[in-house]
């Protein structure tokens, strides 16, 4: 901040190089894929599972003191975005805040004595929906509820997701006060046009007094979200968006491409075809963004997400330490996520379990005194072999033989010989290199990360991927 209080931009240090896009490889290999926050993906889930084997692992997870991650479902919005693929509720009563805290509580209390009373919260984070939905007081309320359950470690990362057009300075305050470090600023684009297509509209200035609020309130890392491929985004007006987001000097970014599935997102149907972007604009402001940010300075993490050199992202990427799971990429990598709240999703090394998606049926669980889930997933020894290779290639970009071997127990290029030998085509496209020791991922391959992994996914062979996953790019 200047003197005067205005927000004031700093250039971080440039990165050891910038990335360069080719338009043509990525459009080649642009097909359905998963995003592989979870191995298997939440595709496999099936309402099948038998609860008391989920609780069975939840009992074995917790004679453990493994340490906590934490995520609560907000879905509450009061306008919908019409690109939007998230699970949310659209309403303008303010009551319905309350009555959800309520359910949370109740859920918090359902799964209490399943957990380990020890075990120490490393990692908190809220998402949505739009979290600010909740009232200053109730945002308190709740940081009081899970503060009163858990053992919460002094060096916490909890972060919250801001919808600057809802965001109050109290509500700063009050996130403040219940314990959060980092936030997660929506924007998707700063265009006007583009703004009013989407039925989002947000001021540049509405944003800069977000960030102003949550810098000056203290909040240790910013995050800046956006999304190219949206109705009447071309690469010059896309530019000026990375412009003045740059400006901004967030700790990370993420840009996300457009995923359009009006299949599973009606609201996706009101865009008309041609306000759509083509192919090749879409790719023309990947290659924008991939480029302009890693001139900037921010190192390139893979897929979507960005951040400074000196950010724990890029530090743990370096180690070979970074780790992927529902809420992105990570540096919590040893911690179980609990997840409370309609849609969410657990995991833990053996099993993921995830709540009712519809408001009522989560409620009407609740109401019983029953567990709110509604379908999960029991890990088999392949799937935990694949999930941990699966990880590593998305955040080491690259398979070290001896490594991974010591490490999964098995003779990786005899277990993987198959996937290994699809890998040939990648390489002679220059998406890999590999050696004897290893594959390593290219800065071409870094793009296309979700199609690497893919050869490495048992699941994928059995079932159509056009209509279950968004495109890789």
């Amino acid at each position: 901040m200047s003197d005067n209080g205005t927000l004031v931009a700093e250039r971080v240090v440039p990165a050891a190089h910038r990335f360069e896009v080719d338009v043509e490889l990525v459009r080649k290999y642009s097909v359905p894929a998963p995003r592989y926050t979870s191995y298997p993906p939440a595709t496999q889930f099936t309402e099948d599972v038998s609860r008391p084997r989920l609780l069975e692992n939840i009992g074995r997870n917790n004679e453990t003191t493994r340490p906590l991650s934490l995520y609560f479902h907000l879905p509450f919005c009061r306008s919908l975005c019409w690109y939007c693929g998230c699970t949310t509720v659209i309403t303008t009563q303010q009551e319905q805040s309350a009555a959800y805290l309520r359910d949370l509580e109740r859920e918090l209390d359902w799964m209490r004595p399943h957990l380990h009373p020890q075990r120490e919260v490393v990692q908190i984070h809220f998402g949505g929906g739009t979290p600010t939905f909740l009232l200053p007081d109730e945002i308190r309320r709740l940081g009081a509820m899970i503060r009163g359950r858990f053992r919460i470690a002094d060096a916490v990362e909890a972060s919250v997701e801001i919808d600057p057009r809802v965001l109050t300075r109290e509500h700063v305050a009050a996130l403040r006060e219940a314990g959060f470090n980092r936030a997660s600023v929506g924007v998707q684009d700063h265009n006007p046009a583009v703004q009013r297509a989407v039925h989002r509209i947000q001021p540049f200035a509405e944003t800069k007094m977000a960030v102003a609020w949550l810098r000056e309130a203290g909040f240790e890392s910013l995050n800046v979200d956006l999304i190219y491929g949206l109705p009447l985004q071309t690469p010059e007006t896309f530019q000026r968006t990375l412009e003045e987001s740059l400006w901004l000097n967030p700790d990370r970014f993420a840009v996300f491409s457009y995923a359009h599935v009006p299949w599973m997102k009606p609201a996706q149907r009101i865009f008309a075809e041609d306000a759509m972007p083509t192919s090749q604009t879409k790719l023309a402001m990947l290659k924008l963004t991939v480029e302009t940010l890693t001139g900037a300075g921010y190192g390139y993490i893979g897929m979507d997400h960005f951040a400074r050199p000196q950010d724990e992202l890029c530090l743990a990427q370096r180690a070979r330490t970074l780790q992927r799971n529902f809420q992105g990429y990570s540096t919590c990598g040893d911690a179980d996520i609990y997840s409370f709240g309609m849609s969410s999703i657990s995991q833990t090394p053996e099993i993921y379990w995830q709540n009712h998606k519809e408001l009522p049926l989560y409620r009407g669980a609740l109401d019983a005194g029953q567990w709110p889930v509604a379908r999960g997933c029991v890990l088999t020894d392949d799937d935990k072999l694949r999930r941990e290779t699966i990880m590593r290639l998305m955040c080491d970009m690259g398979l070290e033989f001896e490594a991974m071997s010591e490490r999964l127990g098995v003779d990786v290029q005899k277990y993987f010989a198959r996937e290994l030998e699809s890998l040939e085509d990648l390489e002679a496209d220059g998406l890999i290199e590999r050696t004897d020791a290893g594959i390593a991922v290219t800065d071409a391959g870094r793009l296309l990360i979700r199609v690497i992994a893919m050869r490495f996914d048992a699941y994928l062979a059995a079932q159509k991927t056009e209509k279950r996953f968004s495109k890789a790019i």
